[in-house]
């Protein structure tokens, strides 16, 4: 079992803090977390360990600084819901409007099914009442 040992030693020249090697390191578990592929060696299985790993062997690329400030100033300008529907736009295959178009037939089909059924079990209770009161 390959464990991560406290305290961790780690260049301050790159990474000026703890917070910041926490910060990397969780960031990197997220992706690794999401199917990232390890850049490093290791025999350890857990997601932090190796995201802590990758950040203390300088595997991992990130910013610091001013760089860090003027790029996150840059993400907020980003358009990310225009960037999602141009990306979802040509993503799209052909197929995928026939799939839509079967989806779409199947649900138009059981929502009138569910419309009968529901016509058919409250339908004859309503016709009984109408007949009481005349």
């Amino acid at each position: 079992m390959n464990i991560v040992r406290l305290p961790i030693e780690y260049d301050k020249k790159k990474i000026d803090s703890r917070f910041r090697l926490v910060t990397i390191a969780a960031q990197r578990a997220r992706e690794l977390a999401f199917g990232a592929k390890a850049k490093v060696e290791t025999t350890s299985e857990k997601i932090p360990t190796v995201a802590i790993l990758e950040a203390l062997q300088d595997k991992l690329e990130f910013l610091v600084g001013e760089e860090a400030e003027l790029a996150q100033k840059e993400a907020k300008k980003f358009d990310y819901k225009r960037f999602l529907d141009e990306k979802k736009k040509d993503a799209m295959p052909e197929d995928l409007s026939e799939l839509e178009k079967d989806l779409r037939a199947y649900l138009t089909e059981r929502d009138e099914f569910d419309k009968q059924a529901i016509e058919d079990l409250f339908g004859e209770k309503n016709e009984g009442k109408e007949e009481k009161t005349e």
